[in-house]
C-alpha cells in the first residue's frame, strides 16, 4: 500500500507537481510562432527586394537609352576603379514653356578610390567664350545643338537630342579641360518625383520666395526658414529668380548654392531607413525622366561604388562671377579654381 500511494496519479503527472513538460510545450508553441512569424518577415523582404530588383532592372534600361547598343566597358575602365567626368542636366522640358533649356548645368568628377565626389555649377546665364563656339548663354546650347542635328543633319528627333547631349559633352569637356565620359538629363518631373519619392527634404529657405507666372503655371510661395519641401516646393526653391515687384531678387549663384544644398539633402535622405524604404519609388522616378549614355552594368557598378557616400563627401565649386545683363560673366580665377578642383578629384 505504502509504495502505491508514494506513486503519483496520472492527474498528478500534468499538474502542479511536475512543471517541466508544460515549460517545454511553451517553448515549442513560443518557436514555431517566431519561426512562422520571421518565415513571413523573409517572404515580405525577398519580394521586395524581388521587386526592387525587377524594377531598377527595368529602370535601368529606361534611364540608359542613350547609350551605345552593346557597349562593353573593359574592366579596368569601369567606373568602379578609375575616377570618371559626368556632365549633369537638368532640363525645362515643360509643354507650358515649349524650351529645352538647360536651366540646371553641372560637371562631376567621381574618384571610386578615395569615394570623393566634386561638382562644379555653371550658372545658366553664364557667358561661354571658347574657340570653336559661337558665344551665348550656357543653358542654351543644348536646344541650339538639337536644333542642328534635326534641320542641318537632317536627324530624328530622338537622334538629335543624342547627338546634342555629346556636342555639348565635347563642348563642356574643352571649358574646363578634362575628359567627361558621359551625360545625364533628367526633366523637371523627375526632380519632383524623386523628391515627393522620398517624403520632401530638409532645407533651409534663404529669403521669402513669391512669383507667380500663369503663362507656365508658376506659382512659388515659400517663407524663409528652415523647413521640409515636398517635390514641387523644392523645385520651386531651386528655380526662383525674383518676385513680381522685382524685390527679393535671387541670382544665378543663389540658385546654384540651392541647388546644392538640395543635393546633399536627398543624398541624405536616400542613405537613411527611410530612403531605403522608399527606394523604389525613387527608382521609378528615375527610370521614368532621367536619360544617360551609360551603359546600365556601368550604372549598376556606379551605384554599387558610391552608395555609401553622403553630404561630407561631395565638394560642391560654384562659379563665380559678375552679372551684367544679360549674361553672368564668370572670373578667370573662379574658372581657374574649378578647372583645379575637377582634374584634382580625376588624378587621385
Amino acid at each position: 500500500m505504502s509504495r502505491e500511494t508514494s506513486l503519483p496519479s496520472r492527474s498528478g503527472s500534468r499538474g502542479s507537481g511536475s512543471p517541466k513538460k508544460p515549460k517545454k510545450q511553451k517553448k515549442i508553441r513560443w518557436m514555431r510562432r517566431f519561426m512562422a512569424l520571421l518565415l513571413v518577415v523573409l517572404i515580405v523582404i525577398a519580394g521586395y527586394l524581388g521587386y526592387l530588383y525587377k524594377q531598377s532592372k527595368d529602370a535601368l534600361l529606361a534611364a540608359t537609352a542613350d547609350a551605345e547598343p552593346g557597349m562593353v566597358v573593359p574592366a579596368d575602365q569601369s567606373v568602379s576603379v578609375k575616377p570618371v567626368g559626368i556632365l549633369l542636366l537638368g532640363v525645362d522640358s515643360r509643354e507650358e514653356t515649349s524650351t529645352l533649356n538647360t536651366d540646371v548645368m553641372m560637371v562631376a568628377t567621381l574618384n571610386p578610390k578615395t569615394k570623393k565626389v566634386t561638382v562644379v555649377s555653371i550658372p545658366r546665364d553664364t557667358k561661354i567664350e571658347l574657340d570653336g563656339y559661337k558665344s551665348r548663354k550656357a543653358n542654351s546650347y543644348y536646344a541650339k545643338f538639337r536644333y542642328n542635328a534635326i534641320h542641318d543633319e537632317k536627324m530624328d528627333v530622338k537622334a538629335a537630342e543624342k547627338q546634342a547631349k555629346q556636342d555639348l559633352r565635347k563642348m563642356m569637356s574643352k571649358y574646363f579641360g578634362i575628359d567627361i565620359s558621359y551625360t545625364a538629363t533628367i526633366n523637371f518631373n523627375g526632380f519632383v518625383d524623386v523628391v515627393d519619392a522620398l517624403g520632401g527634404v530638409e532645407v533651409d529657405v534663404d529669403m521669402d520666395m513669391r512669383y507667380v507666372d500663369k503663362a507656365d503655371g508658376t506659382d512659388i510661395n515659400l517663407t524663409k526658414g528652415r523647413q521640409k519641401l515636398d517635390g514641387d516646393q523644392a523645385l520651386d526653391f531651386v528655380r526662383y529668380r525674383k518676385s513680381n515687384d522685382n524685390t527679393n531678387m535671387s541670382s544665378d549663384f543663389d540658385r546654384n548654392k540651392r541647388q546644392h544644398e538640395v543635393i546633399g539633402a536627398i543624398t541624405d535622405k536616400m542613405k537613411s531607413f527611410t530612403g531605403v524604404t522608399k527606394l523604389a519609388g525613387v527608382i521609378g522616378a528615375v527610370g521614368s525622366n532621367m536619360r544617360m549614355d551609360m551603359p546600365s552594368s556601368e550604372v549598376e557598378n556606379l551605384l554599387k561604388t558610391y552608395f555609401k557616400i553622403d553630404r561630407s563627401d561631395i565638394a560642391f565649386v560654384p562659379l563665380e562671377g559678375t552679372w551684367r545683363s544679360p549674361y553672368v560673366r564668370v572670373s578667370d580665377e573662379s574658372l581657374q579654381a574649378a578647372r583645379a578642383a575637377l582634374q584634382a578629384n580625376l588624378a587621385q
